[in-house]
């Protein structure tokens, strides 16, 4: 190729900037770097997106996480969530767990460096709903959590679960409810929150059935005893408002009782 081959004849140049000139394009344009094209959603800091997060999980699940989102909002409150990597979340967790508190069921630690990463993993799987991150960008997921040791829980001795109930029910400011709580929880096995949403309208006298709502949302009819039944019915008549759909358990006041109740018990 000679170089008169590399010369640009003044008809092509003229044809150009016809060309130009019709798709509107100026040379100073074509001189200019190419922009980056904005992104279209800006990368939060974790402490905006905690706060975006806790507003729709669940009760039981904000009540769980709450304290090592507050923790992950201490740390890196103002950093995006795409830059913690797996070995900076490890880091976070064992720190998690050497700082935990010492209670006489403490594990070590294990429970709040387990929870601390459930915390992230739940962060992470809506950001990568709502497209922040790819589903397989979450970092959380390439920590491992903690193996978790054998259960120190074991069942209430005959003996010590007879003292519990004499003790309930010939103390306290309230010793009918005390016994009754005992009691649905004895025959029902069910959960606290189960209790606490009892309703009379959940109350089948016919087939002697207690509807349970618990964790999860779950929902089940637990069989109990003629007995019990007939307590429930009659708690509910005495402290009731009489409308089947309010709480079942109250003080003798008509007070619907709480959680509390069960720390004083």
């Amino acid at each position: 190729m000679t170089a008169r081959d590399n010369v640009v004849g003044g008809a092509d140049l003229e044809a150009a900037r016809f060309l130009l000139a019709r798709m509107g394009i100026t040379p100073a344009q074509l001189l200019a770097e190419p922009s980056t094209p904005p992104s279209t959603r800006s990368m939060p800091t974790f402490a905006e997106y905690i706060d975006r997060v806790s507003g729709v999980v669940t009760a039981g699940t904000r009540r769980v996480y709450d304290t090592y989102w507050k923790r992950v909002r201490h740390v890196w409150g103002d950093r995006r969530i795409d830059e913690p990597t797996p070995l900076e979340i490890k880091q976070l967790a064992e720190q998690t767990k050497r700082t935990a508190v010492a209670r006489s069921n403490s594990r070590g630690g294990r429970t709040a460096a387990e929870h601390l990463i459930s915390s992230l993993r739940c962060l992470y799987r809506y950001a990568a709903a709502d497209g922040l991150i790819a589903e397989g960008d979450n970092p959380a997921t390439r920590v491992a959590k903690p193996r978790r040791l054998a259960s120190t829980r074991r069942a209430i001795p005959e003996a010590r679960l007879a003292e519990i109930i004499a003790v309930a029910q010939t103390t306290g400011n309230d010793p009918d409810l005390d016994s009754l709580l005992l009691r649905l929880h004895m025959e029902t096995a069910c959960r606290r929150g189960g209790a606490l949403a009892l309703r009379p309208r959940d109350l089948d006298s016919a087939q002697c059935l207690v509807r349970l709502r618990e964790k999860g949302e779950t929902v089940r009819w637990q069989p109990v005893s003629p007995t019990l039944m007939r307590q429930l019915l009659r708690h509910g008549e005495e402290r009731g408002t009489g409308d089947p759909r309010d709480q079942l358990l109250r003080y003798r006041n008509g007070r619907p009782i709480t959680a509390r109740r069960y720390d004083y018990l």
